[in-house]
């Protein structure tokens, strides 16, 4: 038992460090790790750890991931990036739109994906038309989160949380696409209050800033298309893309077949190309945190055998915190999920919760805390880490102070709305 809860915390301070102390090893690379070294020590079997992988939350997720990917090789992010930049309106209203389509591209498609699809493209065009690209990048990233929550099929802990507590798409999109949809209004705002006379750049730091992020982004393809007049989108891919993602969602409401099932099957589909080759598209599929989820798993399944959680939640319930009562839940969760991350909280939670009877409500807590609350600090989200990395190899500087000082609010505002609506479920 020693050994074990020692891997298990070194792979959850990695979790909340974003790398071990002292070594050069990731959150995916600790979770790898520590897989590995709990089945070498004995504290879990291959048998045992080849179960402990959820293969139906694995499986739905490679899966959009492969449909998300599809509209990468296609060009439409670029192209949408590109439209919804050279917008001629003025910055707020360039920040509403920009919102809009972070929240709504997020609830289809993985989250992640589109936001590492899009950030660079974005500071690229922002900076082009002299636009201070910070409130836009910022906004962006947590309408992405709180969009993202809207459905079943928004984020890998949505996924990870519908399967474990047996939710359907209908039900999930029943108490979570609400709330989902009325942070956005409370992220606009919020950020445009905050940078209100600070939309533009000044003239010749502007001009230095876009020469500089023109040669910091020419690596990236995407990038160095939207800079360009044109942005080549293929049609017939996009729309191929489009109808495979009806039909997933179209199967998700009206079938009662295996989510893992319909996604893996949309996946086969796009696969098969005449013209886009299968690498180009596995290589947008984000295997570092298919292996980071795999790697959890296995190792929260070996510290399930020790008894130390379920010890832990009987200790909880004496001390007056219920993690099945939705609002502790919503509160643990949240802020958890900007400890150790938000796939992880969410991995750490699902097997402790007991839905019979109100899961609907459970799963609104969860996935709400952890999503809304994830726009905290940087390190609260996956989306939020991509954004601020991404920029800087663009050139802009994105502190951890200046994501935290418009984070904390738009946090606070939408976790008090979420909180509302849970208490109403």
């Amino acid at each position: 038992m020693d050994m074990t809860l020692l891997i298990f915390l070194l792979v959850y301070v990695a979790m909340g460090f974003g790398k071990l102390p002292g070594f050069k090893v990731d959150r995916t690379g600790a979770a790898v790790v520590g897989a590995l070294a709990l089945m070498a020590t004995g504290s879990i079997t291959p048998k045992a750890a080849w179960e402990a992988i959820d293969y139906r939350s694995v499986g739905m997720l490679f899966g959009l991931m492969v449909v998300s990917a599809a509209f990468v090789v296609s060009g439409f992010y670029a192209w949408t990036a590109r439209r919804v930049a050279l917008l001629p309106v003025s910055p707020p209203v360039l920040l509403a739109v920009l919102i809009g389509v972070a929240g709504l591209l997020s609830s289809l498609l993985t989250n992640d994906v589109v936001v590492v699809a899009m950030t660079p493209l974005l500071v690229a065009l922002t900076l082009a038309r002299g636009l201070n690209p910070v409130p836009f990048l910022l906004a962006f990233c947590f309408a992405a989160n709180t969009g993202s929550s809207g459905t079943l099929i928004g984020s890998p802990q949505n996924m990870i949380a519908a399967q474990g507590l047996g939710l359907s798409f209908n039900g999930f999109l029943e108490v979570t696409l609400l709330p989902a949809l009325l942070s956005l209004p409370i992220i606009w705002g919020i950020v445009a209050l905050m940078y209100r006379g600070c939309w533009t750049l000044p003239a010749t730091a502007g001009g230095a800033a876009t020469e500089s992020t023109a040669d910091a982004c020419t690596t990236n393809e995407n990038t160095s298309d939207a800079t360009r007049d044109e942005v080549v989108l293929n049609v017939w891919e996009t729309c191929k893309a489009g109808i495979v993602t009806l039909a997933v969602v179209t199967a998700f409401v009206l079938s009662d077949w295996p989510k893992e099932l319909i996604a893996l099957g949309a996946a086969s589909v796009l696969l098969i190309n005449r013209k886009i080759a299968s690498s180009d598209m596995l290589g947008h599929v984000d295997g570092n945190l298919l292996l980071l989820i795999m790697g959890l798993f296995v190792v929260n399944g070996a510290m399930a055998t020790t008894g130390l959680p379920q010890m832990l939640l009987a200790d909880l319930r004496s001390a007056g915190i219920n993690l099945n009562d939705p609002i502790s839940l919503f509160l643990v969760g949240g802020a958890l999920s900007n400890i150790v991350g938000n796939n992880p909280a969410v991995m750490l939670l699902v097997p402790v919760l007991n839905p019979a009877g109100h899961a609907d409500a459970l799963g609104a807590a969860l996935v709400l805390g952890t999503g809304f609350s994830s726009n905290l600090i940087v390190f609260g989200s996956l989306a939020g880490i991509i954004v601020v990395e991404q920029a800087a190899t663009c050139g802009v500087k994105i502190s951890f102070g200046e994501f935290a000082r418009a984070g904390v609010p738009v946090t606070l505002a939408c976790m008090v709305l979420a909180a509302g609506w849970i208490l109403m479920l």
